[in-house]
């Protein structure tokens, strides 16, 4: 992620990247390019850091809808603990993840639907995909 967001800041700032380079080649001015790039990770951590902030707080938020979901808690907890990792699933991994059956692992990811959680992605009646949406948008 954190590459990213420096990728990001150097094609945000693509003229004053190639302005500082010119000016180390040109006038030896290599203090102008460290001060740049510092700049650099310096935003790049505080981006991290407001990206971090905010997974906890949606960590809080999922944990706290979930909750509802009385005997079905403990899968959604596993099932959770797996989306944060890769936030995309179908049923079938949701069966592998938490050795339930497919017609419980349908009604938790329905659940888990209709608390806003996860959201069907294909429009399809089988072999449907499902994502933390929220979770991804923060990226």
């Amino acid at each position: 992620m954190s590459n990213l967001i420096f990728i990001r800041f150097f094609r945000k700032n693509r003229t004053l990247y190639y302005d500082n380079l010119s000016r180390v080649r040109e006038k030896n001015d290599i203090n102008q390019w460290f001060k740049f790039f510092l700049v650099g990770v310096i935003e790049t951590a505080q981006k991290g850091i407001d990206t971090f902030d905010k997974i906890l707080q949606l960590k809080k938020e999922v944990e706290s809808k979930i909750m509802s979901l009385g005997g079905r808690y403990i899968s959604a907890v596993k099932l959770l603990d797996y989306l944060y990792k890769k936030p995309l699933i179908s049923a079938q991994k949701v069966i592998e993840l938490t050795d339930i059956s497919a017609p419980t692992a349908y009604k938790l990811l329905s659940e888990l639907e209709e608390l806003g959680i996860l959201k069907e992605t294909t429009g399809r009646k089988r072999k449907k995909i499902y994502m933390f949406k929220e979770y991804i948008d923060l990226f």
